[in-house]
């Protein structure tokens, strides 16, 4: 963001801006009794223009843009604080079935999961990371690759990017990126196809201001991903 630098020329009366004066505001002044004067300015004309009037009303109309303005950026701020504070605490876990899909423990298995997670803590800082292959017992070519970890993320979308980026760059541009609901969990939640020789592969992964996590679907659609998806976030994560 950049800071707003005033000017030091004062704009004309006809330009239509609001001009704040160095002219202080004149009070009248009590009148003695006795005194036998009579105080001119003690009752003006509620609808003449006043010598003090102008000064004064434009610095309750300047005043007041600028409270406004700052009472909207706190209500702001406060919203983000609130999303902060009830998504921060999160939890990933790998349990044995997921969305109808089973945790595949073979070697192999295994051994794609710790790449993907180590791919992901390389690029990503997170306090604690996940990865695991879920099988699918209709469909064992549709096993479904999950990987993310948990942190305080000031900018989720940001950080689901840039891990949209690390995978692009072994598994090929991810085209047709869009954002997608994020289920009950909010935050956000994007999927693309990766384009292969083997074959598109379906990509989605989601982001909050605790978690960041991506999943690989191959032999499904986005839109299937994506659902798919969203079952499997509602059992792998949970809040504090």
């Amino acid at each position: 963001m950049s800071e707003a630098h005033s000017s030091d020329r004062r704009p004309s009366v006809d330009s239509g801006a609001i001009e704040i004066t160095s002219e202080p505001v004149v009070l009248a002044q009590p009148v003695a009794p006795d005194s036998g004067a009579t105080d001119i300015t003690a009752a003006p004309d509620p609808d003449g223009p006043g010598p003090s009037a102008g000064p004064s009303r434009r610095r309750k109309i300047v005043l007041g843009s600028v409270l406004a303005v700052a009472l909207a950026g706190a209500a702001g701020l406060g919203s983000v604080g609130w999303r902060i504070a009830q998504e921060k605490d999160a939890t990933l876990t790998t349990p044995a079935q997921v969305a109808g899909l089973n945790l595949d423990s073979s070697e192999r298995a295994r051994t794609t999961a710790d790449y993907l997670r180590t791919g992901f803590t390389a690029d990503i800082n997170a306090e604690e990371s996940i990865g695991a292959v879920y099988a699918d017992p209709a469909a064992p070519q549709r096993s479904v690759l999950l990987f993310g970890g948990t942190a305080l993320v000031w900018q989720p979308e940001r950080d689901l990017d840039r891990l949209f980026d690390l995978v692009a760059e072994g598994e090929g541009a991810i085209g047709g990126l869009r954002e997608v609901d994020a289920g009950s969990f909010g935050g956000v939640m994007k999927c693309g196809t990766s384009t292969s020789p083997e074959g598109d592969l379906a990509v989605c992964g989601w982001a909050d201001h605790g978690s960041v996590a991506m999943a690989m679907f191959p032999g499904r659609t986005v839109d299937e991903s994506a659902a798919l998806l969203r079952d499997i976030r509602d059992t792998v994560q949970t809040r504090n």
